[in-house]
């Protein structure tokens, strides 16, 4: 503990040096066991302390705070069914429609750049993304 080993892991780090003099005592001869006892628990603190400045666990006092934010496959299958519902409303809508939704929203084109594209007002084409938005929104609460 003089070494920096919190209290917890005292306990633990004497049993491992038990076992490192147990596993030289197997080959060899120690003068003395108590000696070869001490020097082995502090190589062993000193390794720990290595090993924790090389690769630092932070403590946490929540475990639930570290969570895997990744989809689970549940949700993944939900999602994809959920896009293709999307899509299915997508081709409900007039083609002209669809393009010009798509356009605003995928490609986050201005109203005037799709005004231009589609040869229409800016108005027109404001009324078209939203009776589109509406549509495909009706047909999302089907699904």
């Amino acid at each position: 503990m003089r070494r920096g080993v919190p209290i917890e892991d005292a306990d633990e780090l004497v049993h491992d040096a038990f076992i490192k003099v147990e596993q030289f005592e197997q080959t060899h001869r120690a003068q003395s066991r108590e000696a070869l006892l001490v020097k082995a628990a502090v190589n062993l603190s000193i390794d720990r302390a290595r090993r924790s400045r090389r690769s630092p666990f932070v403590e946490y006092e929540n475990i639930a705070d570290i969570r895997d934010s990744t989809p689970d496959a549940a949700q993944i299958v939900e999602e994809r069914a959920r896009l293709l519902h999307a899509a299915a409303g997508l081709e409900q809508l007039s083609e002209r429609a669809g393009r010009i939704l798509l356009r605003r929203r995928l490609d986050n084109l201005s109203f005037a750049e799709i005004a231009d594209l589609e040869g229409m007002s800016v108005a027109a084409v404001e009324k078209q993304v939203a009776r589109a938005t509406l549509q495909l929104m009706k047909w999302m609460e089907q699904w």
